[in-house]
């Protein structure tokens, strides 16, 4: 059971009561780029997806956990995706809605996935793939010590045009 505390955001496994939120957040085509989705989800493919997404990550190779205030209201989510337990690592995404960006919230819940995912998971790294003109996560993936490693050039297609990609990692190097 991961439920995880921080100063300011509190991170936890996806229940059912999550569907509208999850559905909505989904749903914003203006993330879409981000997420590279290209149609809406429905809401029961979301609803089976709840209902999986509790197994254990060395099962499913993903791990999606609900950032939420204190107060218990969702603010977003944070992802550990492409687990590799070879290899040790995983992919980290992470969203917010946009009233919740630029408060700190992005910082603690990155913050504490990167504790859990070092310490509970043993993990050696963790990268983050940023799109070119995503300043803000830029910044976000850099304050928490990650480091811009290389440039994936017109690496993501979307309406019509190519953009590049920045890949950032993180080494655990207390192994």
């Amino acid at each position: 059971m991961v439920d995880l505390q921080g100063e300011l955001i509190n991170l936890r496994l996806l229940k059912l009561e999550d569907l509208a939120f999850l559905y909505s957040l989904e749903n914003n085509e203006s993330l879409w780029e981000l997420s590279q989705t290209y149609k809406p989800f429905s809401k029961e493919v979301l609803h089976s997806y709840l209902e999986t997404s509790q197994k254990d990550i060395k099962e499913i190779k993903q791990l999606r956990l609900m950032i939420s205030s204190k107060t218990n209201d969702p603010l977003g989510f944070i992802d550990l995706f492409d687990y590799d337990i070879h290899n040790n690592r995983a992919g980290v995404s992470i969203v917010l809605i946009d009233k919740q960006r630029r408060k700190g919230y992005g910082k603690d819940a990155l913050s504490l996935l990167i504790k859990y995912s070092f310490s509970e998971l043993s993990l050696h790294q963790l990268y983050g793939n940023v799109l070119e003109d995503n300043i803000a996560s830029m910044h976000l993936f850099k304050s928490v010590g990650f480091e811009k490693v290389g440039l994936k050039r017109d690496w993501r297609f979307y309406k019509g045009l190519y953009k590049n990609e920045y890949l950032f990692q993180l080494i655990n190097h207390v192994l």
